[in-house]
This record gives structure tokens, C-alpha cells and sequence, in this order.
């Protein structure tokens, strides 16, 4: 059994983080596998923080380019079809709904069976339906989702049959918090008693998140004397850089310039998460939530909003506070609690590691990639 991935660019997002962990642990599966992306490498200076193609390249898995030139490229196909019988493979794992309609036109009239991997939400307004996903996902041989939750609102939107519909957790490498993270420098600490409270949240200024609350809640915590810095790290998004101007100019309205650092894409997210004291986290709709998996993984206190997933990948608020979604009030008075009680939240979070490490690591994620790929073949 061999596998081939589809993807269709190597952008810093949440799909292509889980597919570059894949990669690096390739020794670990028990079946074989290829990438396939569409989109070309660039040669840009800003690339190593924009994009993940050197990182994967890196992995030295076999790993090639196809690039349609339109949208219904026919050339494109057979090039695809062409590649996908040459290799052998078995199953053609698409990341995206555009991907899925590739893989399954080149996959036509042969054996090679079509999966799909849906990482996001298409819109959660129950009326807009996506016609490319309304007609890919009944015809694929089979569906993964990132889910529970996510997957019972794509049956019931789509009218799908569950039968064709699995959750696969996303897993996680967590070899890459070892002991050889070097600190950024802005994360040095002070050995002054009094050093500053440091905080994070990780993740890029689009529609998926919810950055706007947790800048309000660092207003209020400001105004009670609190002295912290809090990174936001993640970039501004092209489709909606709104959502990053409107932050920043918050911040500047509110004082919040000493405290509240813009940083960016960053390549060096393990680190900063081992040199921080505590990780938030807002969410408008996310899938799932790699970034709080590895905050929580890594052993510091979370605070996360209460949307479904959260719910679900932290028990219940067993493995991070949860808070009420756009709620900052609320988040305030639960932060506060925290630093009342501040070692007994440390001591819970080194408990909550040590289950995460295990529940979403990435050998259980090809474990369950194995075992699901083995009932469509």
C-alpha cells in the first residue's frame, strides 16, 4: 500500500504543520507514502517564515511539484495520472476539496481510491453550501475529519453518509520541543523575582480566530496593574488584513504598545512556547487546534474559549481553563484565579502533558491513518 498526499501549497498553516510532521516521521508508519503539491517553491528572502518548503524538502521524502496551468487543466491531469500509476499508488489523501476533485477526475476508470482530508470549515452558515464539496464529498471513497464535532456538522449540512465519514485526530511530533530549543532572545528571563508575566497565542490574523477578544482582555489586565508581555504570533492574512490592523490599532489606543508584541510568522514556535508562563487562545471556528494541543503538551497553563472542539480536544476544560467564547470578561476573572492559585494551575498543567503527548501524538495519527487507509483499500 502506498499512499500519495495532495496538497495544494506549502503555506504555515494548520494542515501543512500536521502533513510536515507526517513527513519527518516517515520511519514510524508502516506504510509508504509521497507529496504532491501544486503550487511551485519560491526563491523569497521571507519564505522560511511564510512557507514550509524548505522544511519539507528537508524531510528527503519524495516530494514533486505538478502545477496546472488553469483551473481545468487537462495536461495537468494525465501529467497527475500518468505520475499516480508510475508510482503505484494506492490511495490518492487530499487535503483540500479542489484536490479531491483533481485526484478523483485523474483517478477515473482505475483502482487507485480517493480520500479527503477536511481541515476547516467551508462556511457555518447552514444555507451556503459549497458546490465543490457538495459534489466531492459523495464521491470519494472515503472522508476524515478533524472532529467530532466537526464531522457531525458536515453530515448534517451536506447530507452525508456516516458510513463514509471517520475522525482522525490530528497528531503531533513533539519531538520538536527537545531540550536543544534555543530562547529567543525576547523571551530571555529575568532572574529578578519580579519579572514580567509572559503569555502567548499563536495563529495567523484570519477568520478562523478571534484575536480582537483576547485584546480586549489584555486591556483589562493592563488596567489592573498587571505587568506582562503577551506575543501574538502569527502574520496578517491578504484575504483580511483588517483583522490585523484593527488589533494593532486597538492596542496603540489603549497604551498596550509596552506590553502587546506583533511578531509575525516565526519558524521558532517551540521555543517560544517553552519560555512562556501561560498560553491563550480565542477561536471563531477552528477545527481543531494544533497550536493549543502543543501549548498544553509543552506543560504550561491554557485558557481557550468554549467553542465545540475546545470543548472536545481539552475533555471537557480537563486540560485547559475554558472561558466563554468573545467573553473577555470572563476570561479576566478566570486569569485572575489563576494567579491567585498559580502553582497549584503549574502542577496540573505538567499532568495534562503527559496525556496529550499520548492521545494526539503523531504515531497514534498514522497509527489511525493506517487502519482507516486499510478499510478503503
Amino acid at each position: 500500500m502506498k499512499i500519495a498526499y495532495l496538497l495544494g501549497s506549502l503555506g504555515r498553516g494548520g494542515a501543512e504543520t500536521l502533513l510536515l510532521d507526517v513527513f519527518k516521521n516517515a520511519s514510524k508508519a508502516n506504510f509508504e507514502f509521497i507529496g504532491i503539491y501544486r503550487r511551485r517553491r519560491t526563491n523569497s528572502s521571507e519564505e522560511k517564515f511564510y512557507t514550509l518548503t524548505k522544511d519539507f524538502y528537508d524531510t528527503e521524502q519524495k516530494f514533486v511539484c505538478l502545477s496546472p496551468k488553469f483551473p481545468f487543466d487537462f495536461v495537468y491531469l494525465y501529467k497527475l495520472r500518468k505520475f499516480l500509476k508510475k508510482e503505484q499508488i494506492s490511495i490518492v489523501h487530499a487535503q483540500q476539496s479542489l484536490d479531491a476533485f483533481y485526484a478523483w477526475l485523474a483517478c477515473l476508470f482505475t483502482n487507485i481510491k480517493v480520500v479527503t482530508t477536511f481541515h476547516g470549515y467551508d462556511n457555518l452558515d447552514l444555507n451556503k453550501k459549497s458546490k465543490l464539496l457538495a459534489f466531492i464529498a459523495k464521491r470519494t471513497n472515503r472522508n476524515f475529519f478533524v472532529s467530532q464535532s466537526q464531522k457531525d456538522f458536515y453530515i448534517k449540512k451536506y447530507g452525508l453518509n456516516p458510513a463514509k465519514q471517520t475522525v482522525v485526530y490530528n497528531g503531533i511530533s513533539f519531538d520538536k520541543f527537545g531540550k536543544d530549543c534555543e530562547v529567543p532572545d525576547f523571551l530571555k528571563k529575568s532572574n529578578s523575582p519580579m519579572a514580567r508575566l509572559k503569555m502567548a497565542m499563536v495563529g495567523n490574523f484570519g477568520r478562523v480566530r478571534d484575536q480582537s477578544t483576547l485584546c480586549k482582555f489584555l486591556k483589562l489586565l493592563h488596567d489592573k496593574g498587571i505587568d506582562f508581555d503577551f506575543y501574538f504570533v502569527g502574520s496578517s492574512i491578504p484575504a483580511t488584513p483588517w483583522l490585523f490592523d484593527d488589533c494593532v490599532q486597538y492596542c496603540n489606543e489603549n497604551g498596550l504598545n509596552d506590553c502587546v508584541h506583533f511578531l509575525g510568522g516565526r519558524n521558532d514556535v517551540p521555543a517560544i512556547l517553552k519560555n512562556i508562563d501561560t498560553f491563550l487562545y480565542s477561536t471563531d471556528h477552528d477545527t481543531f487546534g494544533i497550536a493549543v494541543i502543543e501549548a498544553i503538551a509543552v506543560g504550561i497553563p491554557v485558557f481557550v474559549n468554549d467553542w465545540g472542539v475546545m470543548t472536545e480536544i481539552t475533555n471537557n476544560g480537563e486540560l485547559a481553563t475554558l472561558y466563554k467564547t468573545k467573553d473577555e470578561q470572563d476570561l479576566f476573572e478566570k486569569f485572575m484565579l489563576f494567579l491567585q492559585k498559580r502553582n497549584e494551575y503549574i502542577h496540573k498543567a505538567k499532568e495534562n502533558s503527559h496525556i496529550v503527548r499520548v492521545k494526539f501524538s503523531i504515531e497514534k495519527h498514522l497509527q489511525s491513518l493506517k487502519k482507516e487507509y486499510n478499510s478503503v483499500c
